[in-house]
């Protein structure tokens, strides 16, 4: 019996702050883009909501980029060598 996936779990358990952060802002998005759809003016519903998927895209893939960023630095950089 190989103890092998809990050592391979215990990195999910370091990025777990960053899928809380994912997806509180992500909801964050979607409640501005619904409460400013009620105020859009002119604009055509397909561009609201474009532009709202953008924001939210790209602040997920943002968010990711940052969360892998942080465990590559922990991983490599901040880690005392022996």
């Amino acid at each position: 019996m190989s103890t092998e996936t809990d050592v391979s779990l215990s990195s999910y358990d370091d990025q777990a702050p960053f899928v809380c952060i994912v997806m509180v802002g992500f909801a964050a998005i979607v409640a501005y883009g619904l409460y400013r759809l009620k105020s859009r003016g002119n604009y055509k519903m397909s561009l609201h909501l474009n532009h709202m998927r953008v924001a939210a895209q790209g602040f997920v893939v943002g968010s990711m980029t940052a969360g892998m960023g942080y465990s590559m630095y922990r991983e490599f950089c901040a880690k005392p060598k022996l």
